[in-house]
């Protein structure tokens, strides 16, 4: 059975993620049985060829964290002129994408199923990005977990390294503590990362964004939403 691995231990102290158990269907745990050899990327620490991978050379979009995959599976369906990785560890919200990816006979979307740290850190290669999703990423709300939160300065220096000149990085949360850190984080590393806003703080919601799963449970809750992108210079 060609089902992906579970994710190796990691030497990094802190991840800004937990391992949460959640319901797989029926239909999700086949997709990521039968579906996995075609969409999936297994984890290796060392670079992907990714014109092999994809079949082609054409820009090419990560999103970090994708959740049940409604949005990455929008994007890779209006936009067949890029291909799109997307990595998530919650393995139903996987075996969910790759649902979506068949019955949209997808053919430029690959998932991963790793550490996005690890990934980006160890399997793409410098300059290999056009652009970065970090969407609805979690907040961490108590202070003392805050040190968890994935958009620091380190992390952000990885990004930087993996977008091309001009690429963009692309961010959103409904949490107004987490987005004035993202905020002052993205606005610190002015050496490699210039604030897209006219205005310098916040921008207007894509209107391609397929609302995610956290985003309406936030507009249930009467929360906000706070978006922001940084070109890389």
């Amino acid at each position: 059975m060609n089902e992906p691995p579970p994710n190796e231990k990691s030497h990094r102290p802190i991840r800004s993620f937990v391992m949460r158990t959640g319901r797989m269907t029926v239909g999700q745990a086949r997709a990521l049985e039968d579906l996995w050899p075609r969409y999936g990327v297994d984890y290796s620490p060392t670079a992907l060829p990714l014109d092999a991978l994809f079949g082609r050379r054409a820009p090419r979009t990560l999103e970090i964290g994708f959740g049940n995959g409604e949005h990455l599976a929008s994007l890779a369906a209006a936009h067949p002129e890029r291909d799109y990785l997307g990595v998530e560890v919650h393995r139903p919200g996987v075996g969910h994408l790759l649902m979506l990816a068949q019955s949209r006979e997808l053919t430029n979307l690959r998932v991963s199923t790793h550490d996005a740290v690890e990934v980006l850190s160890h399997q793409l290669p410098p300059a290999c990005l056009d652009e970065i999703l970090v969407l609805f990423p979690d907040p961490w709300h108590k202070k003392r977990h805050h040190k968890r939160r994935l958009i620091q300065a380190p992390f952000i220096e990885l990004i930087a390294s993996r977008l091309t000149s001009g690429g963009v990085l692309k961010l959103a949360t409904d949490w107004e503590p987490y987005a004035v850190q993202m905020l002052e984080v993205l606005t610190a590393a002015g050496a490699l990362f210039s604030n897209l806003s006219p205005t310098g703080d916040w921008m207007p919601r894509p209107d391609e964004r397929a609302p995610t799963r956290f985003e309406k449970r936030g507009a249930r809750l009467g929360h906000g939403v706070w978006d922001l992108a940084f070109r890389r210079c």
